[in-house]
């Protein structure tokens, strides 16, 4: 007959009736005998012993085992593992809603064993520690069956990411992506798919790859793009890259260059004026090399040519308005309808103006009136002109100014060479330097006049192709040297101040403004080898004319002729003569001049 097992070592209630029912359920033994009462209790307790051994299963400490939540209280979860002690699970190691927590009596549950026996004969358990336990054998079993795994990117960290994958694990910034990504903090909450590439589970380090995904991601996509990819041909692709130079597209696997000049008809000063980062866009394949696998790509070929019947749109001569769109250190831009530019050569902005840049002329944005001066619907290129819209000064300014008028205006610029004097409607007009004087001679117009100053000049030539207006300031007054034969004769003494001497002889001013030179072979009869051992600027001086030349404006003096002439002075009568200022005309006139004396002499003797 069974017997019911009673309560004995010390066990638990719970403990008494798993073996009570353990007993029951266990067959009689065939041949037994009814034993004594003093037996009975000794096989009773043998039996006790067995049992309850037999009931309970090993732990280990460090293992993770299977159990049941049987009691939640304010602090522990107590679970039953099978063991002769409950465990305890600390409550805040369960996840909450609300601030209560997911769990609930009868829940399975797997839970680490980190202690047998506590000072209050339960045992120590860890559901988080036992979850970690079951990520590390996922890990694991991913690592070496070479599998793909999820984790969310929860971190910026040095040189990469933190991702959650139940562990933390670190994605390594040159395996995020295919191409290097500068804003890390945007990819913080997302979600995706790794490969482990590193992995030591004792020292717990975890690293990952996501870009070798997306390189095996974007081989397959690549051969199944290079299969169906032809010249000509039009595709989808994405916006993948802007650079200043142009954008790259993402066609499936393989990126195509898309250059500046193939975005728009119309001139764009940067790629991100028409594409945006991310966005799906059509394009036409422009060249393909398959080798090398280079693709160029056009955006605005999939649009109609505005360039299209050019020569009715805009023909020659034609004056059309548009928006200045570009400025050029050459020229300016006008855009005359949406992809057709035309340039404005800087030389074509004014007609009488320097413009020394089209920002003097033109600003951005400008809407201006142009002439077509031609097209080249081939090269794609329109000339225009800005000026060509306006009447050319040039052509009525010779009726207005005829040759011989007299006009007044202000210096506007002084030159080396000479001065501009302002007439009218942006018209200067140049006085050369030699134009200011008849008998002055200047280093630079600056020393008789000033920016600004005003002054009257004489017209004195136009040329209209060339746009000069030539003036003339010493022409309203009479050339002295005009008449100067009638006031100065060959053979006459006259008193001067020298201004300047030279190595080949010294200049006399012999009248405001009218010079004569002494050659050094003049200066004395004895030979001279520099004309300052004779004299020096500023000395008051006598000489005798030797010869006038009023078309070469030169007057010929010798200090040598002084003597003889104050001795034989030249009859009055004596006609001018006009001879060269060399030694040589010296050396002639004083023998000339020797014999008339000794003739005179002649007569003079009884």
């Amino acid at each position: 007959m069974r017997k019911k097992c009673v309560r004995g070592y010390g066990m638990s209630v719970k403990e008494e009736g798993l073996i009570n029912e353990r007993m029951e359920d266990r067959p009689p033994t065939e041949g037994s005998e009814e034993p004594s009462e003093t037996k009975a209790k000794a096989d009773e307790g043998e039996s006790f012993k067995e049992l309850y051994e037999e009931s309970l299963h090993e732990v280990q400490e460090g293992e993770v085992v299977h159990g049941r939540v049987i009691h939640i209280g304010p602090e522990f979860v107590t679970v039953d593992i099978g063991f002769k002690s409950e465990g305890q699970v600390p409550l805040r190691e369960f996840p909450t809603k609300n601030g209560t927590p997911l769990v609930v009596v009868g829940d399975p549950i797997d839970v680490f064993v980190e202690r047998k026996e506590s000072e209050i004969g339960m045992v120590n358990l860890s559901k988080e520690k036992a979850d970690k336990f079951k990520f590390w054998e996922e890990i694991s079993r991913a690592w070496n069956a070479d599998q793909v795994i999820e984790g969310k990117i929860v971190s910026r960290i040095k040189g990469g990411l933190t991702v959650d994958i139940g562990v933390q694990a670190f994605l390594p910034g040159s395996q995020i992506d295919i191409r290097p990504i500068r804003n890390l903090e945007k990819l913080i909450g997302s979600t995706f798919k790794f490969k482990i590439i590193k992995l030591n589970r004792r020292r717990g380090n975890v690293v990952l790859s996501r870009r070798i995904l997306l390189e095996k991601e974007r081989d397959s996509l690549r051969q199944q793009t290079l299969e169906k990819l032809e010249e000509g041909q039009m595709v989808e692709g994405i916006v993948k890259n802007i650079t200043d130079y142009g954008a790259f597209i993402d066609l499936g696997g393989i990126d195509g260059l898309m250059h500046i000049t193939d975005i728009c008809w119309a001139r764009i000063n940067h790629p991100a004026q028409v594409l945006t980062l991310g966005s799906k866009i059509k394009v036409k394949v422009l060249q393909f090399d398959r080798e090398h696998q280079r693709v160029s790509l056009g955006l605005k070929q999939t649009l109609p040519d505005p360039w299209q019947n050019l020569a009715e749109k805009f023909p020659v001569g034609a004056r059309v308005k548009g928006k200045v769109t570009s400025i050029t250190d050459y020229g300016a831009f006008v855009e005359l309808q949406e992809g057709v530019e035309g340039l404005v050569h800087v030389s074509e902005m004014s007609w009488t103006k320097r413009v020394r840049h089209p920002s003097k002329i033109l600003s951005m944005g400008d809407e201006v009136e142009v002439m077509v001066l031609d097209a080249d619907q081939a090269q794609k290129r329109i000339s225009l002109g800005l000026k060509q819209t306006t009447p050319n000064p040039w052509d009525t300014i010779a009726e207005r100014y005829p040759v011989g008028t007299k006009i007044q205006g202000r210096i506007k610029n002084i030159t080396e060479f000479g001065i501009f004097i302002g007439i009218d409607e942006g018209i200067d007009g140049l006085v050369h330097i030699s134009d200011i004087s008849w008998v002055q001679r200047l280093k630079h117009p600056s020393e008789v006049f000033k920016k600004g100053q005003e002054v009257q000049a004489l017209v004195l030539n136009i040329d209209k192709e060339n746009q000069r207006f030539s003036l003339g300031i010493k022409q309203i007054q009479k050339n002295p040297w005009d008449d100067v034969h009638h006031r100065f004769r060959v053979g006459q003494l006259i008193k001067g101040r020298v201004t300047n001497v030279t190595k080949f002889g010294a200049f006399i001013e012999i009248e405001p403004g009218i010079e004569g030179l002494v050659h050094i072979s003049e200066l004395s009869h004895q030979k001279v080898e520099n004309a300052t051992e004779v004299t020096k600027v500023g000395d008051e001086i006598q000489a005798v004319i030797i010869n006038v030349d009023p078309k070469k404006h030169k007057i010929g003096l010798s200090l040598k002729e002084v003597d003889r002439n104050q001795s034989h002075p030249p009859q009055k009568e004596t006609s001018p003569a006009y001879y060269d200022d060399t030694s040589d005309f010296g050396r002639m006139l004083k023998e000339g001049l020797e014999k008339r004396a000794r003739e005179a002499d002649t007569l003079r003797e009884p």
